[in-house]
């Protein structure tokens, strides 16, 4: 059997990034199971190597930072055919609860529903986007509501979103009708660019049918907690509310995995580019973003783009999904509109 694992490094990291390299605990399961395993480690500089190749091969852009799941793609092309992935398992046992208590105290559907929107709105505010785009551009984007895109989604949840309980297997349903549909999508092409096929056994019609069953009290630990951002790494409370969720499928791995695995903290796979992003990989993102040649500048305000780069590098606010964002629709316009 073999294992792969993607780890970072993470000398010029800081505050929750610290804790992106999951190497040794990757190690730890791969001994117990007696695996093959290899790793691959990224580095600063790594993105940039590679987002021509790899925005070739999403062709649309959807999700976040994407490119350790092309590199942990080639590594495992190298060995097999066919990988198994746990993609599926944090939308199914509630495996991200600082996302969840957010409009749990809200007084009504609606202002729970505007909470909540609210919270993804993650890369550029509804209030700042005249601002963001070029005038052109934002004249043919301000019929388009995507307040009411997002709302049409939660309505067709069959609940009446009242109770807390209600409200958390709603947001479980938005989620796994769009931010796992884009994470789909996002794999299978980045595995297919390297003649790899990703299976996802989390997501089997069985299982998935028995998780919707599961109440939500079996999957989070408390229903009391207050919404954190995720991008605040100093707020002591995120850490304790990365413990909180998937109770049931933590309790069934417990005579199978060690209790360091199944009492870990939940961490996302992504790599240290907040910080990063204010370091290594700084002069990268101003010289393809800042640059008069930049293709980027027809849709988005060049001054707009400072300013975001402005308030990451002071510290100030974590736009580290903005950057990349604005990399990845640079690199697009690049590789298909020339």
């Amino acid at each position: 059997m073999y294992t792969f694992t993607c780890g970072f490094d993470l000398s010029s990291a800081s505050g929750l990034e610290l804790s992106f390299d999951e190497r040794p605990y990757a190690e730890m399961l791969a001994n117990q199971y007696k695996t093959e395993h290899y790793e691959v480690v990224l580095h600063a500089g790594d993105m940039e190597h590679v987002m021509a190749e790899l925005v070739w091969h999403l062709e649309d852009l959807r999700v976040g930072q994407s490119y350790p799941n092309f590199y942990i793609a080639r590594l495992a092309s190298k060995f097999v055919k066919v990988v198994l992935s746990g993609t599926g398992g944090d939308e199914l046992f509630a495996g991200y609860p600082w996302r969840y208590y957010t409009g749990l105290t809200a007084r009504n559907k609606e202002e729970y529903i505007k909470g909540y929107y609210g919270y993804w709105q993650r890369l550029v505010p509804d209030e700042d986007k005249s601002k963001f785009f070029q005038p052109w551009v934002y004249k043919h984007l301000k019929a388009h509501n995507t307040f009411e895109v997002f709302r049409d989604v939660l309505m067709q949840w069959p609940g009446p979103l009242e109770t807390p309980e209600e409200r958390v297997e709603a947001s479980l349903y938005l989620e796994f009708k769009t931010f796992l549909h884009g994470l789909l999508i996002m794999s299978d092409k980045l595995s297919m660019a390297h003649g790899l096929e990703e299976r996802v056994p989390f997501l089997d019609n069985a299982l998935v049918d028995l998780a919707a069953q599961i109440p939500v009290k079996y999957k989070l630990a408390t229903l009391m907690s207050a919404p954190v951002d995720e991008n605040l790494v100093e707020k002591k409370i995120l850490r304790r509310q990365t413990r909180e969720g998937k109770l049931i499928l933590r309790q069934a791995l417990r005579l199978l995995s060690p209790k360091e695995i199944v009492n870990r903290p939940k961490q996302g796979f992504a790599a240290p580019d907040g910080s990063w992003f204010r370091g290594e990989s700084l002069r990268y993102v101003r010289d393809l973003l800042l640059t008069d040649k930049a293709c980027i500048h027809e849709f988005v305000r060049r001054e707009y783009i400072e300013d975001v780069l402005m308030e990451h590098v002071s510290g100030r606010r974590n736009r580290r999904l903005l950057i990349w964002s604005l990399i990845s629709f640079e690199w697009w316009l690049r590789r298909f509109l020339g």
